[in-house]
């Protein structure tokens, strides 16, 4: 058996324990809560900017107390509007958060995926300033494993080098300095698709899926960017063993 190739739906448990739990807050608000009771968790859990707003006249108004002010930053990202926002999600939590948790493991993929989202709760917050309705979903976190996965996967090498047979150690090898990931033309290449479908969504010329309402583009761009900018913060700082040997980082070829 040829053990160099990992299984294409190799999904760590840590990431199935999180599109569980989504599942899981999902099912019972959909099936389990009437309607005025969901509506109540959707504004003590989900992020709503009005709540910081010292001018806004909401003391009282909003479910959740004083209590909610700390946790929405966090438990929004546990909310979808339907079951397609979810699978949507979902989708993309696979793709991408596949290999940064098995890069990370499971308690620092968590602690990221929570920094990520409150990242995106405060990049929100920020832009739509007194604003009452919610925010929630789980994409500022997806998008800060974006961020995190352009560190390492288009490396030689790594998870998005398809040029590369070996695949054992391809979520774990050595990542380059962000000042020269960012040389990198496929990173370069990555970030400018990324960037110009946000600023498509930002521009209402794109709708996505499961949004009924405007897309929080400014939540997907403060995930993405602290995924991008903490992720040595939480990478670990051992190498992985018998490594291949790979070419260096500042070692492009240039015509």
């Amino acid at each position: 058996m040829d053990r160099s190739r990992e299984p294409i739906f190799n999904i760590p448990a840590v990431v199935i324990a999180v599109l569980a739990a989504l599942a899981i807050v999902h099912g019972v608000r959909e099936w389990l809560l009437p309607v005025d009771l969901d509506r109540l968790a959707v504004f003590a859990f989900g992020f709503v900017p009005a709540r910081y707003d010292a001018s806004a006249l909401t003391d009282g108004i909003i479910p959740g107390g004083r209590g909610a002010a700390f946790w929405s930053f966090v438990t929004y990202s546990l909310l979808h509007a339907d079951l397609v926002h979810l699978g949507f999600n979902a989708v993309w939590l696979v793709a991408f958060g596949s290999p940064v948790a098995r890069r990370f493991g499971p308690w620092r993929f968590l602690a990221f995926f929570a920094v990520t989202v409150a990242a995106g709760a405060v990049a929100h917050l920020l832009t739509h300033a007194g604003e009452l309705a919610p925010m929630i979903g789980a994409s500022a976190a997806i998008s800060g494993t974006m961020g995190a996965a352009a560190r390492f996967a288009f490396a030689p090498g790594g998870p998005l080098d398809v040029w590369h047979g070996d695949r054992t150690h391809a979520d774990r090898i050595p990542a380059a300095p962000l000042s020269i990931a960012l040389r990198n033309p496929r990173v370069i290449a990555f970030l400018a698709v990324w960037f110009g479908l946000n600023l498509l969504f930002g521009l209402g010329s794109l709708p996505i899926a499961g949004e009924s309402q405007n897309v929080a583009w400014q939540a997907h761009l403060g995930g993405f960017l602290a995924g991008l900018l903490l992720f040595s913060a939480f990478d670990p700082p051992r190498p992985a063993p018998n490594l291949p040997e790979l070419p260096d980082f500042d070692g492009f070829t240039r015509r």
